[in-house]
Protein backbone atom coordinates (compact mmCIF):
# COMPACT_ATOMS: atom_id res chain seq x y z
CA UNK A 1 0.00 0.00 0.00
CA UNK A 2 1.57 3.35 -1.06
CA UNK A 3 1.60 5.55 1.98
CA UNK A 4 -1.26 8.27 2.07
CA UNK A 5 -0.74 11.32 4.08
CA UNK A 6 -4.04 12.20 6.02
CA UNK A 7 -4.19 16.16 6.34
CA UNK A 8 -3.27 17.37 9.33
CA UNK A 9 -2.76 13.81 11.05
CA UNK A 10 0.97 14.08 11.45
CA UNK A 11 -0.03 11.92 15.58
CA UNK A 12 0.09 8.71 13.99
CA UNK A 13 2.46 7.18 11.28
CA UNK A 14 0.12 5.34 9.27
CA UNK A 15 2.54 3.97 7.09
CA UNK A 16 4.81 2.49 9.88
CA UNK A 17 1.27 0.96 11.08
CA UNK A 18 0.67 -0.54 7.71
CA UNK A 19 3.88 -2.12 8.11
CA UNK A 20 3.83 -3.47 11.55
CA UNK A 21 0.07 -4.84 10.80
CA UNK A 22 1.38 -6.50 7.84
CA UNK A 23 4.42 -7.81 9.29
CA UNK A 24 1.90 -9.60 12.10
CA UNK A 25 -0.95 -10.73 9.84
CA UNK A 26 0.70 -13.87 8.86
CA UNK A 27 -0.32 -15.89 5.98
CA UNK A 28 -2.33 -18.52 4.85
CA UNK A 29 -1.79 -21.82 2.20
CA UNK A 30 -5.23 -21.34 0.77
CA UNK A 31 -4.97 -17.71 0.59
CA UNK A 32 -5.02 -16.35 -3.54
CA UNK A 33 -5.67 -19.92 -4.76
CA UNK A 34 -9.19 -21.31 -6.53
CA UNK A 35 -10.74 -21.96 -3.10
CA UNK A 36 -10.89 -18.17 -2.40
CA UNK A 37 -11.63 -17.71 -5.85
CA UNK A 38 -14.65 -19.86 -5.66
CA UNK A 39 -15.42 -18.15 -2.15
CA UNK A 40 -16.00 -14.94 -3.94
CA UNK A 41 -18.27 -16.74 -6.71
CA UNK A 42 -20.47 -17.27 -4.16
CA UNK A 43 -20.29 -14.65 -1.53
CA UNK A 44 -23.04 -12.36 -3.50
CA UNK A 45 -25.43 -14.71 -3.74
CA UNK A 46 -24.80 -15.76 0.25
CA UNK A 47 -25.36 -11.66 1.06
CA UNK A 48 -28.30 -11.68 -1.20
CA UNK A 49 -29.70 -14.73 0.48
CA UNK A 50 -29.05 -13.47 3.72
CA UNK A 51 -30.29 -9.76 3.41
CA UNK A 52 -33.48 -11.26 2.30
CA UNK A 53 -33.56 -13.26 5.42
CA UNK A 54 -32.45 -10.42 7.73
CA UNK A 55 -35.21 -7.82 6.37
CA UNK A 56 -37.81 -10.43 7.66
CA UNK A 57 -36.80 -11.43 11.00
CA UNK A 58 -35.94 -7.39 11.84
CA UNK A 59 -38.07 -5.47 10.24
CA UNK A 60 -35.56 -3.73 9.15
CA UNK A 61 -35.84 -3.09 5.12
CA UNK A 62 -32.90 -3.79 3.43
CA UNK A 63 -32.80 -2.26 -0.19
CA UNK A 64 -30.19 -2.33 -2.99
CA UNK A 65 -26.99 -4.69 -3.17
CA UNK A 66 -24.29 -3.97 -1.29
CA UNK A 67 -20.97 -4.41 -3.36
CA UNK A 68 -19.41 -7.62 -1.55
CA UNK A 69 -15.80 -8.61 -1.47
CA UNK A 70 -13.73 -11.09 -0.45
CA UNK A 71 -10.37 -9.63 0.51
CA UNK A 72 -7.24 -10.93 2.33
CA UNK A 73 -5.83 -9.83 5.62
CA UNK A 74 -3.58 -7.44 4.12
CA UNK A 75 -6.45 -5.68 2.14
CA UNK A 76 -8.38 -5.89 5.66
CA UNK A 77 -5.74 -3.46 7.11
CA UNK A 78 -5.03 -1.04 4.16
CA UNK A 79 -9.01 -1.25 4.50
CA UNK A 80 -8.99 0.29 8.35
CA UNK A 81 -5.95 2.18 8.14
CA UNK A 82 -7.81 3.83 5.86
CA UNK A 83 -10.62 4.20 7.81
CA UNK A 84 -9.01 5.24 11.19
CA UNK A 85 -7.12 7.62 8.96
CA UNK A 86 -10.21 9.46 7.83
CA UNK A 87 -12.13 8.68 11.30
CA UNK A 88 -8.89 10.49 13.11
CA UNK A 89 -7.93 13.60 10.81
CA UNK A 90 -10.05 16.01 13.25
CA UNK A 91 -7.77 14.89 16.16
CA UNK A 92 -4.90 15.45 14.22
CA UNK A 93 -5.83 19.29 13.07
CA UNK A 94 -6.77 19.51 16.74
CA UNK A 95 -3.56 18.49 18.12
CA UNK A 96 -1.35 19.17 15.04
CA UNK A 97 0.46 22.66 16.95
CA UNK A 98 3.01 20.41 18.28
CA UNK A 99 6.51 19.40 16.49
CA UNK A 100 10.03 18.71 16.84
CA UNK A 101 11.62 15.41 18.03
CA UNK A 102 9.36 14.40 20.29
CA UNK A 103 6.37 14.50 18.30
CA UNK A 104 8.09 12.64 15.58
CA UNK A 105 8.88 9.86 18.35
CA UNK A 106 5.20 10.05 19.26
CA UNK A 107 3.86 9.71 15.74
CA UNK A 108 6.25 6.36 15.63
CA UNK A 109 5.07 4.84 18.72
CA UNK A 110 1.39 5.40 18.01
CA UNK A 111 2.10 4.09 14.52
CA UNK A 112 3.75 0.95 15.52
CA UNK A 113 1.03 0.72 18.47
CA UNK A 114 -2.27 0.52 15.84
CA UNK A 115 -0.19 -1.69 13.66
CA UNK A 116 0.47 -4.15 16.27
CA UNK A 117 -3.34 -4.14 17.21
CA UNK A 118 -4.43 -3.95 13.47
CA UNK A 119 -2.16 -6.82 12.77
CA UNK A 120 -3.69 -9.06 15.66
CA UNK A 121 -7.35 -8.53 14.51
CA UNK A 122 -6.12 -9.00 10.91
CA UNK A 123 -5.80 -13.16 11.78
CA UNK A 124 -9.27 -12.96 13.55
CA UNK A 125 -11.65 -11.09 11.77
CA UNK A 126 -14.19 -12.98 9.61
CA UNK A 127 -16.43 -10.48 7.93
CA UNK A 128 -16.94 -6.25 8.42
CA UNK A 129 -19.94 -3.97 7.02
CA UNK A 130 -18.05 -1.15 5.81
CA UNK A 131 -20.11 2.19 5.88
CA UNK A 132 -20.00 3.27 9.40
CA UNK A 133 -16.20 4.79 8.66
CA UNK A 134 -15.87 7.45 6.48
CA UNK A 135 -12.89 6.36 3.65
CA UNK A 136 -13.44 9.17 1.94
CA UNK A 137 -13.43 9.45 -2.00
CA UNK A 138 -11.38 5.95 -2.44
CA UNK A 139 -13.93 4.46 0.26
CA UNK A 140 -16.18 1.43 -1.27
CA UNK A 141 -19.27 2.81 0.49
CA UNK A 142 -22.00 -0.14 1.45
CA UNK A 143 -19.64 -3.15 1.01
CA UNK A 144 -19.92 -6.35 2.72
CA UNK A 145 -16.39 -7.94 3.27
CA UNK A 146 -15.02 -11.21 4.27
CA UNK A 147 -11.92 -12.27 5.26
CA UNK A 148 -10.99 -15.24 3.16
CA UNK A 149 -7.90 -16.50 5.13
CA UNK A 150 -9.73 -16.40 8.36
CA UNK A 151 -12.87 -17.90 7.22
CA UNK A 152 -11.33 -20.54 5.52
CA UNK A 153 -9.12 -21.16 8.46
CA UNK A 154 -12.18 -21.86 10.23
CA UNK A 155 -13.64 -23.95 8.18
CA UNK A 156 -10.66 -26.15 7.95
CA UNK A 157 -10.06 -26.11 11.71
CA UNK A 158 -13.63 -26.98 12.71
CA UNK A 159 -14.68 -28.92 9.82
CA UNK A 160 -17.58 -26.54 9.15
CA UNK A 161 -19.76 -27.07 6.04
CA UNK A 162 -18.51 -24.08 4.02
CA UNK A 163 -21.72 -22.79 2.65
CA UNK A 164 -23.17 -22.99 5.68
CA UNK A 165 -20.72 -21.01 7.57
CA UNK A 166 -20.16 -18.47 5.43
CA UNK A 167 -24.02 -18.20 5.51
CA UNK A 168 -23.95 -17.47 8.72
CA UNK A 169 -21.10 -14.76 8.92
CA UNK A 170 -23.11 -12.93 6.22
CA UNK A 171 -25.75 -12.75 8.37
CA UNK A 172 -24.20 -11.20 11.01
CA UNK A 173 -23.05 -8.62 8.42
CA UNK A 174 -26.49 -8.26 7.07
CA UNK A 175 -27.65 -7.41 10.50
CA UNK A 176 -24.69 -4.39 10.86
CA UNK A 177 -26.07 -3.25 7.26
CA UNK A 178 -29.82 -3.01 7.96
CA UNK A 179 -28.83 -1.11 11.64
CA UNK A 180 -26.89 1.55 9.33
CA UNK A 181 -28.95 2.08 5.99
CA UNK A 182 -32.66 1.07 7.89
CA UNK A 183 -32.14 3.05 10.26
CA UNK A 184 -31.70 6.23 8.55
CA UNK A 185 -30.22 8.36 11.64
CA UNK A 186 -28.22 5.55 13.32
CA UNK A 187 -24.75 6.32 11.09
CA UNK A 188 -24.89 9.93 11.67
CA UNK A 189 -25.83 9.32 15.43
CA UNK A 190 -22.24 7.19 16.05
CA UNK A 191 -20.02 9.50 14.04
CA UNK A 192 -21.67 12.65 15.90
CA UNK A 193 -20.02 10.44 19.40
CA UNK A 194 -16.86 10.09 17.39
CA UNK A 195 -16.72 13.89 16.69
CA UNK A 196 -17.85 14.59 20.82
CA UNK A 197 -15.09 12.49 21.97
CA UNK A 198 -12.69 14.41 19.24
CA UNK A 199 -13.56 17.57 20.56
CA UNK A 200 -13.12 16.49 24.13
CA UNK A 201 -9.90 15.80 23.08
CA UNK A 202 -7.21 18.22 24.84
CA UNK A 203 -3.83 18.27 26.70
CA UNK A 204 -4.82 17.56 30.32
CA UNK A 205 -2.33 18.92 33.37
CA UNK A 206 -1.82 16.45 35.63
CA UNK A 207 -2.70 13.32 33.78
CA UNK A 208 0.27 11.23 35.00
CA UNK A 209 -1.12 11.93 38.15
CA UNK A 210 -4.66 11.54 37.82
CA UNK A 211 -3.90 7.58 35.98
CA UNK A 212 -1.40 6.97 38.87
CA UNK A 213 -3.99 8.13 41.58
CA UNK A 214 -6.60 5.80 39.89
CA UNK A 215 -4.38 2.83 39.26
CA UNK A 216 -3.57 3.18 43.05
CA UNK A 217 -7.12 3.64 44.34
CA UNK A 218 -8.63 0.26 42.23
CA UNK A 219 -5.37 -1.98 43.48
CA UNK A 220 -6.79 -0.89 47.02
CA UNK A 221 -10.38 -1.30 46.44
CA UNK A 222 -9.16 -4.71 44.65
CA UNK A 223 -10.76 -3.64 41.48
CA UNK A 224 -9.51 -4.43 38.29
CA UNK A 225 -7.48 -0.92 37.42
CA UNK A 226 -7.62 -1.47 33.80
CA UNK A 227 -11.79 -2.40 33.18
CA UNK A 228 -13.66 -3.10 30.42
CA UNK A 229 -11.79 -0.58 28.15
CA UNK A 230 -8.46 -1.02 28.70
CA UNK A 231 -6.26 1.18 28.00
CA UNK A 232 -8.46 3.34 26.56
CA UNK A 233 -10.41 3.98 29.18
CA UNK A 234 -7.71 4.60 31.48
CA UNK A 235 -6.36 7.46 29.47
CA UNK A 236 -9.59 8.68 28.48
CA UNK A 237 -10.64 12.26 30.59
CA UNK A 238 -13.65 12.07 32.84
CA UNK A 239 -15.47 14.15 29.99
CA UNK A 240 -14.34 11.46 27.27
CA UNK A 241 -15.28 8.58 29.82
CA UNK A 242 -19.20 9.44 29.64
CA UNK A 243 -18.82 9.47 25.99
CA UNK A 244 -17.37 6.11 25.84
CA UNK A 245 -20.04 4.79 27.80
CA UNK A 246 -22.92 6.06 25.27
CA UNK A 247 -20.40 4.38 22.47
CA UNK A 248 -20.25 1.18 24.72
CA UNK A 249 -23.53 0.92 25.50
CA UNK A 250 -24.91 1.46 21.26
CA UNK A 251 -22.09 -1.26 20.21
CA UNK A 252 -23.68 -3.31 22.72
CA UNK A 253 -26.95 -3.31 21.20
CA UNK A 254 -25.94 -3.98 17.83
CA UNK A 255 -23.18 -6.38 18.48
CA UNK A 256 -26.15 -8.09 20.67
CA UNK A 257 -28.65 -7.33 17.74
CA UNK A 258 -26.69 -8.96 15.53
CA UNK A 259 -25.49 -11.75 16.94
CA UNK A 260 -29.01 -13.08 18.05
CA UNK A 261 -30.27 -12.14 14.87
CA UNK A 262 -28.08 -14.50 13.02
CA UNK A 263 -28.50 -17.32 15.48
CA UNK A 264 -31.97 -17.17 14.91
CA UNK A 265 -31.75 -17.25 11.47
CA UNK A 266 -29.36 -20.29 11.59
CA UNK A 267 -30.66 -22.44 13.92
CA UNK A 268 -33.88 -22.78 10.94
CA UNK A 269 -31.51 -22.60 7.80
CA UNK A 270 -28.01 -24.18 9.96
CA UNK A 271 -28.02 -27.30 10.75
CA UNK A 272 -24.49 -26.89 13.25
CA UNK A 273 -25.32 -23.50 13.71
CA UNK A 274 -25.13 -24.30 17.49
CA UNK A 275 -21.40 -25.73 17.54
CA UNK A 276 -20.54 -23.04 15.51
CA UNK A 277 -22.04 -20.73 17.77
CA UNK A 278 -20.19 -22.73 20.81
CA UNK A 279 -16.83 -22.43 18.60
CA UNK A 280 -16.68 -18.77 18.50
CA UNK A 281 -17.71 -18.06 21.96
CA UNK A 282 -14.83 -19.91 22.99
CA UNK A 283 -12.51 -18.20 20.85
CA UNK A 284 -13.49 -14.84 22.05
CA UNK A 285 -12.30 -16.29 25.49
CA UNK A 286 -8.92 -17.88 24.35
CA UNK A 287 -7.20 -16.79 27.41
CA UNK A 288 -3.89 -17.09 25.08
CA UNK A 289 -5.07 -13.76 23.39
CA UNK A 290 -7.20 -12.89 26.46
CA UNK A 291 -4.32 -10.77 28.15
CA UNK A 292 -3.48 -8.80 25.38
CA UNK A 293 -6.97 -8.12 24.07
CA UNK A 294 -7.71 -7.32 27.69
CA UNK A 295 -5.14 -4.10 27.61
CA UNK A 296 -5.65 -2.76 24.50
CA UNK A 297 -9.45 -2.23 25.19
CA UNK A 298 -10.88 -5.34 23.15
CA UNK A 299 -12.33 -7.20 25.22
CA UNK A 300 -14.60 -4.45 26.28
CA UNK A 301 -16.09 -5.90 22.75
CA UNK A 302 -16.08 -8.89 23.08
CA UNK A 303 -18.41 -8.34 26.56
CA UNK A 304 -20.69 -6.55 24.28
CA UNK A 305 -21.85 -9.63 22.56
CA UNK A 306 -23.29 -11.21 25.79
CA UNK A 307 -24.23 -7.75 27.48
CA UNK A 308 -25.92 -6.82 24.47
CA UNK A 309 -27.45 -10.55 23.86
CA UNK A 310 -28.75 -10.46 26.92
CA UNK A 311 -30.40 -7.37 26.75
CA UNK A 312 -31.84 -8.39 23.47
CA UNK A 313 -32.86 -11.62 24.92
CA UNK A 314 -34.60 -10.26 28.50
CA UNK A 315 -36.60 -7.29 26.32
CA UNK A 316 -37.83 -10.42 24.22
CA UNK A 317 -38.94 -12.45 27.19
CA UNK A 318 -40.51 -9.60 28.98
CA UNK A 319 -42.08 -7.80 26.30
CA UNK A 320 -41.86 -9.24 22.73
CA UNK A 321 -39.45 -9.52 20.24
CA UNK A 322 -40.95 -6.35 18.12
CA UNK A 323 -40.60 -4.61 21.26
CA UNK A 324 -37.15 -4.35 20.17
CA UNK A 325 -38.16 -1.75 17.17
CA UNK A 326 -38.53 0.97 19.71
CA UNK A 327 -34.97 1.38 19.89
CA UNK A 328 -34.73 2.61 16.17
CA UNK A 329 -36.85 5.22 17.02
CA UNK A 330 -34.36 7.76 17.95
CA UNK A 331 -31.19 8.41 19.37
CA UNK A 332 -33.44 9.11 22.68
CA UNK A 333 -34.72 6.03 22.28
CA UNK A 334 -31.35 4.30 22.53
CA UNK A 335 -30.74 2.03 25.75
CA UNK A 336 -28.15 3.27 28.50
CA UNK A 337 -25.61 1.36 29.45
CA UNK A 338 -27.21 0.83 33.11
CA UNK A 339 -30.30 -0.20 30.82
CA UNK A 340 -28.21 -2.66 28.86
CA UNK A 341 -27.49 -4.42 31.87
CA UNK A 342 -31.36 -4.32 32.76
CA UNK A 343 -33.59 -4.19 29.92
CA UNK A 344 -36.91 -3.95 32.61
CA UNK A 345 -35.59 -0.44 33.06
CA UNK A 346 -35.19 0.55 29.35
CA UNK A 347 -39.06 -1.20 29.14
CA UNK A 348 -40.55 1.20 31.97
CA UNK A 349 -38.75 4.12 30.38
CA UNK A 350 -40.28 3.45 27.40
CA UNK A 351 -43.59 2.36 28.35
CA UNK A 352 -43.74 6.26 29.80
Amino acid sequence: MAHRTVAGMDKVDWELATKVAQRFCGSYPLAGTYHERKFELQAPGLVARASEMVSAETNLELTGAPVVGVISRSEWIETNVKSFGALLEPLGERLGESDGIGAAIASKVMGAELGAVLGFMSKRVLGQYELVLPTGEDGMGDTVLFVGANIMSMERKFEFRPSSFRFWVALHECAHRAQFTAVPWMRQYFLSLVERLVDSTRPEKGRITRIASELRSAVEAGTDPLGDAGLVGLLASPEQREVLDQVQALMSLLEGHGHVVMDRIGEREITDVNRMSSVLKARRKDPKSAAFMKLIGIEMKMKQYEAGASFIQQVEKEASWDALSMAWESPDALPTLDEIDDATVWLDRMAG
